[in-house]
């Protein structure tokens, strides 16, 4: 299965700058070459920035903790706090198209036991109505089974698509179990700076 490390990084904004410019010319080279990489995202909006790495197998994202860490280490350097990582699996991957310009992010939590109907609801429900909306680019669902935390991205053209596209967090309160006890905790919106992320090749490839 698809995993993710998923960094978030807050300072102000010049501070922020900075780390992008190092994410991208010092990070980015590094952490792409490494065995098992499925490339990179990059988000930021004023005060935040969110970088993703994706990874084929949970042995390449474990392998990869050591270099990340690195990389995390400068970054917390630089705004003067710690940069915490949080890794995922990613049970949802669709895409259309190129990557467009804004992002969402919705992020849910429920009971432990209920992750695999919050993961079934995303992909028969959320999925096709997402990729009936003008606008729509991708949509990825990581998932943590352990502790019953997930975040929803979506991708789309522009601010405007992303204005008016369905409300996840609607779909997935109106349909999973209410004994999943699920709560909508984030809903954030981003601008793309960057994304080489891809699915794995089909096995035996």
């Amino acid at each position: 299965m698809m995993h993710v490390r998923f960094s978030r990084i807050t300072a102000d904004p010049p501070v922020l700058a900075g780390c992008l410019g190092y994410l991208q010319d010092e990070a980015r080279p590094v952490v792409e070459s490494q065995h098992g990489s499925l490339g990179l995202a990059l988000l930021e909006e004023p005060g935040v920035v969110i970088f993703e790495s994706f990874w084929a197998t949970h042995e390449a994202l474990w392998l990869s903790e050591e270099t990340e860490a690195v990389f995390r280490g400068e970054l917390a350097r630089r705004v003067g706090q710690p940069v915490k990582a949080e890794d995922y699996q990613v049970t949802v991957f669709e895409r259309e198209g190129p990557p467009g310009e804004a992002v969402r992010l919705t992020r849910m939590e429920v009971k432990p036991a209920g992750v695999a109907d919050v993961v079934h609801v995303y992909g028969d429900t959320a999925v096709p109505r997402l990729a009936d909306t003008p606008g729509f680019r991708e949509t990825l669902l990581f998932a943590d089974p352990a502790d019953g935390q997930l975040i929803s991205q979506t991708g789309w053209r522009d601010p405007a698509a992303r204005a008016a596209s369905p409300s996840v967090a609607e779909m997935i309160r109106s349909d999973v179990l209410a004994d999943d006890d699920c709560q909508i905790r984030a809903v954030e919106d981003y601008r793309l700076v960057f994304d080489s992320a891809r699915k794995p090749p089909p096995a035996g490839w």
